[in-house]
């Protein structure tokens, strides 16, 4: 790390009221940086935020809400002066505690179980939130009918630059083969999705307030030695339906398990009913975002926007292969409409 960001950290540092022992990187990537930060009473984790100030406080306000209904997340520490952050050469720092614990994984239905419960009690908790008049608000509510047709649109048109081609990589040549059939699927998912009940799903959440974490995975939670699940990284956190962060949770699992007839679906749905209640006509909404192909998406996109320099040709193959293999696993599973309904 450049010595004069080591320095500005040393700045940042001095706002709080803790002496410094040591400075360590944990990650550090363009407006983005990690730090644990050692002092005589433990450990304590700053982090440089992409996000403007105003942004920030949006966050900030979400997390004390979510703590004070009841959800564990690390401490959001005070400057001397009182303030949340410090905002040091236009960009902002928070420091925060830093959990001890283990991380929970997929390993085992306990720790599955555990997981989807604790994203359920983080929806319920939610609920009702209240930005501060003054903060810039983050949402995705009622934007994904317009998502997935922006992504269509522009994924149709690498599919027609590659069939225009000449010739093809081993890349393209299953692009040519594969699209068709995720075209049609994506087309059919926003037909689905396009319905009443999600625009007035959309619209009860703009009245009453409702958060999703985007990265509620194994990986961002915390076991502590009293038992307790911190939840890590809302960083990205925003308004949205809790559809969002069911069905990101459910392909997070599903890319370590490597087909869907691996993974327990319905007792996922079930653990998540039992602490965060949906009606039907929610739950009907599931399959449709299911059913996009937003694995195959993913991969289609970074090969043609070359979002991974680092990547070889055959890496990015192998990641289609792949995604493939997943998307198609999915057909009995989407095929299954009794599946959405968990108690039923």
């Amino acid at each position: 790390m450049a010595n004069s960001l080591m320095e500005d950290i040393k700045e940042v540092l001095k706002e709080y009221d803790i002496e410094v022992l040591n400075i360590k990187t944990e990650s550090y990537k363009g407006k983005k940086g990690v730090w644990w930060i050692k002092t005589p009473k433990g450990n304590k984790i700053l982090k440089q935020q992409a996000y403007s100030s105003k942004t920030l406080e949006f966050i900030i306000a979400a997390v004390e809400y979510l703590i004070s209904n009841g959800i564990h997340i690390p401490e959001i520490y005070k400057t001397k002066q009182g303030e949340k952050y410090v905002l040091f050469n236009k960009t902002c720092y928070v420091l925060s505690e830093a959990i001890e614990g283990k991380n929970l994984d997929y390993g085992s239905s306990e720790n599955m179980q555990r997981v989807v419960q604790e994203l359920a009690k983080f929806h319920k908790a939610s609920q009702g939130f209240e930005p501060p008049a003054n903060a810039k608000i983050r949402t995705h509510l009622g934007g994904w009918i317009d998502k997935y047709q922006e992504q269509a649109k522009k994924l149709k048109g690498y599919f027609e630059l590659e069939c225009s081609k000449s010739s093809h990589t081993k890349f393209g040549e299953v692009i040519i083969k594969e699209f068709p059939f995720f075209y049609e699927r994506m087309e059919r998912t926003i037909m689905e999705s396009d319905q009443p009940i999600y625009h007035n799903w959309v619209e009860a959440i703009r009245q009453t307030g409702g958060l999703c974490h985007q990265d509620f995975t194994a990986g961002n939670l915390i076991l502590d030695k009293r038992n307790r699940i911190y939840v890590l990284d809302t960083d990205s956190i925003t308004f949205d339906i809790p559809l969002r962060d069911i069905r990101k949770l459910l392909n997070k699992i599903v890319k370590r398990k490597g087909q869907w007839d691996l993974m327990p679906v319905r007792d996922i749905l079930i653990w998540y009913q039992r602490q965060n209640p949906l009606q039907d006509w929610q739950w009907q909404l599931l399959r449709p975002t299911l059913s996009y192909p937003h694995l195959f998406v993913g991969i289609m996109s970074k090969y043609y926007e070359k979002r991974e320099e680092t990547w070889t040709e055959g890496k990015y193959l192998q990641r289609l292969n792949e995604m493939i293999n997943i998307e198609k696993s999915k057909e009995p599973i989407i095929n299954n409409e009794a599946l959405f309904f968990p108690l039923s």
